[in-house]
């Protein structure tokens, strides 16, 4: 991979895994992340906007707690990950504060990033952050988060914040620099994959029997990650992260493998919506939301002439004009009862109608479709 095509990515999710932050002592490899937060303040300073999905929580704590992780009982582990975190987060404050830039604490669990409604509260506080110049420091909530219910591991944990934030590029980095047709500390033979533009089945069984990474995900979960992420627009790199300044030695041309996105965030996102099932309720727009939504707008509760059905927050709605024509979906951003208060409303209102003060916006432009009419 070339500079040039790395800076291509506006929005970058970068997923540190535990066997390069931690050592053999379960402390922070200090001058490491060091030299990793001069490549992302480089990378903020070129204009990317970058989130970090971070492991290692578990392991710190263990080591202040005195526990086995190996025969440690899942309440064990939850109160490591409480007491990990903590230091967790305090690393990479202090490694991203030398260059002045913020760090901020996320953790989330499956449902944050499956609900519709935690989907819209989460990507809302991303976004947030991102437009404060904040870093994102992201991990499983792991304290409350059970064997049933959880992601697993942080590959598909970013893939699903990269699917989240509508993130162009996800790097994944590993102690591999990349996909091998077999595993290269047993197979001499093997060859690297520079670039794959089809996950199929073939590709899904040589990350099987190719399991590199030593952390608790294994190349397998790589591309299972990479899936998830190229479906949603968003192309995913997997390189070695055991190299000082691994994203600078990526940015310079570094040896990795690159899964390629078909499309982009946005037409994945919109894709997704044109073909929903689930439609739960109707917004009727006047001629002035209409014409503002074809120019590119968001939809204003101002411009919504009547409401229909009965839906909550983050559902799919349809919209309609005046003739009872489709025009498109969207994800609702209040309630079908809190629509209704707001109808015919400006902005400015919300708060005094509902009592506290949400979205602006009823659809956003970014979750909303439009379809074509001859």
């Amino acid at each position: 991979m070339s500079a040039l095509e790395l800076s291509d990515y506006r929005r970058l999710v970068i997923k540190v895994g535990s066997s390069l932050l931690i050592g053999g002592d379960d402390a922070v490899h200090r001058g490491w992340l060091e030299g990793l937060a001069d490549d992302i303040a480089n990378l903020q300073r070129s204009g990317h906007e970058i989130l970090i999905v971070s492991s290692g929580a578990i392991a710190i704590g263990s080591s202040v707690l005195d526990i086995v992780r190996s025969r440690a009982r899942l309440e064990h582990l939850q109160a490591a990950a409480a007491a990990g975190q903590v230091q967790l987060v305090h690393a990479w404050q202090e490694a991203l504060g030398r260059h002045g830039i913020a760090a901020a604490q996320v953790l989330l669990t499956p449902e944050d990033t499956e609900n519709r409604r935690r989907f819209l509260n989460a990507r809302g506080t991303l976004a947030k952050l991102l437009e404060h110049g904040v870093v994102p420091v992201i991990n499983e909530n792991d304290t409350v988060a059970t064997e049933e219910i959880r992601y697993g591991d942080n590959d598909r944990l970013a893939a699903r914040v990269a699917q989240l934030v509508m993130a162009d590029g996800l790097v994944l980095l590993s102690d591999v620099d990349g996909l091998y047709t077999a595993d290269p500390g047993k197979d001499d033979r093997a060859e690297h994959i520079a670039e794959v533009r089809r996950i199929d089945e073939d590709i899904l069984a040589i990350a099987g029997e190719t399991r590199s990474d030593i952390g608790s995900g294994g190349m397998a979960t790589k591309v299972q990650a990479a899936r998830i992420a190229t479906h949603a627009g968003c192309s995913t790199i997997v390189a070695s992260g055991k190299v000082d300044h691994p994203l600078a030695v990526l940015a310079g041309g570094g040896t990795c493998t690159v899964f390629r996105a078909e499309g982009t965030p946005a037409a994945a996102r919109k894709q997704w919506l044109a073909g929903a099932l689930d439609v739960r309720g109707e917004l009727r727009l006047d001629d002035g939301a209409v014409r503002a939504l074809r120019a590119g707008k968001s939809l204003l509760p101002v411009g919504m002439a009547e409401v229909v059905g009965a839906f909550r927050r983050g559902d799919v709605v349809t919209l309609v004009d005046a003739a009872g024509r489709e025009l498109g979906r969207g994800l609702a951003e209040y309630s079908d009862e809190e629509a209704r208060r707001l109808a015919g409303r400006q902005s400015e209102q919300i708060e005094e109608l509902l009592g506290y003060r949400g979205s602006s916006v009823m659809v956003h432009r970014d979750d909303l479709v439009l379809f074509d009419h001859d």
